[in-house]
């Protein structure tokens, strides 16, 4: 991020915390950007949720405690941010809708069945998405997604269960219907 980068100038960032704070950008600011544009589905406002997320980081950098990994600070902070965006009037009037065509170009070529679940997993509401991305695309532990989403594990292990059923269900319509999951499988009508 430049804008982080570009703060040095007038001497807004000190020492070893910006060299940390812009390797944590470097190192982390592609695996948020997915997040975000994942859960907010529009690439600017993903944008905007990574800029502040690292805005955030360093304006709480005293409050961060090595209890945990700065990834998964750093995650807890940009899901905030997402979850405060979703929240805004705005948000709630555009359509957020999105296909895999519209997710940037992976680096491997993706399979048919990787498209179908990708576009199941994107059709999901957006508690059970989450909680369904965390765990298989970032790997993160049950207690690990329970702490940074600030609800129970029991939580977390009921929408893990809850998610991969309703993928199960749209999947299993696919095979047994053909095609894509369609308009039939979206959250809404379930």
């Amino acid at each position: 991020m430049k804008e982080v980068q570009q703060m040095n100038g007038d001497g807004g960032l000190h020492g070893s915390r910006e060299q940390t704070l812009v390797q944590l950008v470097n190192e982390y600011q592609g695996m948020l950007l997915r997040m975000c544009y994942a859960w907010l589905r529009d690439e600017e406002q993903a944008r905007d949720a990574v800029q502040e997320t690292f805005l955030k980081a360093y304006r709480c950098w005293d409050s961060f405690r090595d209890e945990g990994s700065r990834k998964h600070w750093l995650i807890k902070i940009a899901l905030n941010t997402c979850r405060s965006m979703q929240r805004s009037a705005w948000f709630r009037w555009v359509d957020r809708r999105i296909t895999p065509e519209d997710l940037p170009e992976p680096v491997w070529q993706a399979q048919e069945e990787d498209a179908v679940l990708t576009s199941s997993i994107m059709n999901l509401p957006p508690k059970l998405k989450g909680v369904i991305l965390l765990y298989y695309w970032q790997g993160m532990t049950v207690v690990e997604i329970a702490d940074s989403l600030e609800v129970a594990q029991s939580t977390v292990s009921h929408r893990l269960k809850q998610g991969r059923g309703r993928l199960r269900g749209m999947l299993e319509r696919r095979d047994c219907h053909g095609g894509t999951p369609g308009e039939a499988d979206h959250p809404s009508s379930i």
